[in-house]
């Protein structure tokens, strides 16, 4: 199991193979009288799967057309257990490879970072019962935080330890539990650090409200038990109409002492790293002279400008910060640095839509933009009003853009913030040319509008022409038959003359 390998019998010797060589391990239906068992082997002219290692295909591709390979061999034994037991190990090695295959890829652009100093001249800065997210393992991850000499070191209830360095954190931001169900403090890194067995460069604590106020009886119940109905009962309503009466003056006060529990634990850790010459600014952070010593900052982010949004699967509140656009209570976390920002576009604005679609464009054109969908359009004009504050240029354009035809354009524009493209002829400059497209395409709906409309005009003209005119004839009409009356004798006059 150690070495990876397995031994094979054939002839009566035991020949290794290595267990990446083996695609799988098959047991037929056993017969009446033995059981069997396949292997089959990774050979050259097959497809390749996605299980096979990258060493194993090479390995395929440099000796498959001057080596025999073995495709299969199968195994028959009237002693069953044997088989099973070979057919369970060499299951198991198979996934320990591919564990092992898996971290050795995660870790391998992983850098590594200096060891934690732990604080012993003077009193740790801890905060205990603490929610770790991204989680080591299971479903959650609860444990204790500590701030030392030059980072900090979570250990949960197992024992799992992760520490986060003072040098390695680029953004630290705090988010107090308004209108939140938790009360947090997030850190994001420069470096993605190995939690549980994946990289994260996000890693937050977090102590949730709800669960305090919810958590109003410990003791377990018996559901069987028919003495404890009626108790349960009136237990139920009471605590409804508790929670009537009480909720928003006990969320208040709950939100106030965990809000206190976690500014505390803020400040210490400014304390700390200001002890020991370290500082958490935007900049790179590293060891510094005592004249020039910063102290931790944490962001807030600000509520009030907030707006509604879908980054990834779910409509989210997205806020921002003095740095930072964020969503840090639902996972995947949101988080964009608005210096590294190029540009803003609104796709879907027309006055007919409900929400408008939000494009981020960074300064790195190899990265395809994010998008904000579904974000309500009332909050247009705030968004608008908060980018002009940040000095982030946007755009607005009624059509959705294909941005990955886009970018391969715009870096393929050497000319790209010029006013004039290489011919000397005019053109938008920078991300003009999204806005421009829309204002001619309007236009061009605006000129097909009025043609419309004055073709229906004329049309509209010509048929009050023709009423009138058969207005004058009808009118001319009952003139001549007025005249032809007069012309007739009347009744008296043809019997004067008939006598």
């Amino acid at each position: 199991m150690q070495g990876q390998v397995l031994f094979a019998p054939i002839n009566g010797s035991q020949v290794p193979f290595h267990i990446s060589m083996i695609k799988n391990a098959v047991q037929p239906d056993p017969d009446r009288t033995a059981t069997y068992l396949r292997l089959n082997f990774f050979t050259p002219g097959q497809t390749a799967s996605k299980d096979i290692a990258p060493a194993t295909s090479k390995l395929i591709e440099q000796h498959g057309h001057n080596s025999m390979f073995i495709k299969e061999m199968l195994y028959r034994s009237r002693e069953s257990q044997r088989l099973t037991a070979a057919h369970r190990m060499i299951q198991e090695l198979r996934k320990r490879f591919r564990q092992h295959a898996a971290k050795a890829a995660e870790e391998a652009d992983l850098i590594p970072q200096e060891k934690l100093v732990k604080m012993r001249d003077q009193r740790i800065p801890r905060m205990a019962d603490l929610t770790m997210r991204p989680f080591i393992s299971g479903k959650k991850t609860t444990g204790t935080l500590e701030a030392h000499t030059n980072g900090l070191r979570f250990t949960s209830k197992k024992h799992e330890i992760v520490d986060i360095m003072y040098g390695n954190i680029k953004h630290s931001l705090f988010q107090p539990c308004e209108n939140e169900v938790m009360v947090l403090i997030h850190f994001y890194l420069k470096n993605p650090v190995l939690v549980g067995r994946k990289k994260s460069q996000n890693v937050q604590f977090l102590t949730e409200v709800v669960d305090a106020s919810v958590a109003l009886d410990s003791a377990r119940r018996s559901m069987y038990d028919p003495d404890e109905l009626d108790e349960e009962q009136r237990e139920r309503q009471l605590r409804k109409k508790l929670n009537e009466m009480y909720l928003i003056e006990f969320h208040f006060l709950v939100d106030s002492c965990f809000r206190r529990r976690f500014k505390e634990f803020c400040k210490k850790m400014e304390r700390v790293a200001k002890h020991h010459r370290f500082h958490l600014e935007y900049h790179e952070s590293t060891k510094i002279s005592s004249q020039n010593i910063s102290q931790i900052r944490f962001d807030i982010p600000y509520r009030d400008l907030g707006f509604h949004g879908v980054p990834n699967r779910e409509m989210v509140l997205i806020q921002p910060t003095v740095r930072c656009l964020v969503n840090l209570t639902e996972t995947p976390f949101f988080l964009v640095e608005l210096d590294r920002v190029e540009h803003i576009h609104f796709e879907r604005c027309t006055f007919r839509s409900k929400n408008f679609d939000m494009i981020i464009i960074l300064q790195n054109f190899d990265v395809l933009p994010l998008s904000i969908n579904a974000v309500p359009m009332n909050e247009l004009d705030a968004i608008q009003e908060w980018l002009t504050d940040c000095s982030i240029t946007y755009t607005a354009g009624q059509a959705s853009m294909s941005w990955k035809s886009v970018m391969n354009l715009v870096k393929g524009d050497p000319r790209f913030y010029e006013e004039t493209d290489e011919h000397g002829e005019s053109k938008p400059a920078g991300w003009q040319f999204l806005q421009a497209d829309d204002n001619h395409d309007g236009n061009e709906e605006e000129d097909d509008g009025d043609e419309d409309y004055s073709a229906g005009d004329d049309d509209d003209e010509d048929e009050d022409e023709e009423d009138e005119d058969e207005e004058e004839d009808d009118e001319e009409d009952v003139n001549g038959d007025d005249d032809e009356d007069d012309d007739a004798l009347d009744w008296d006059a043809m019997e004067a003359s008939a006598q």
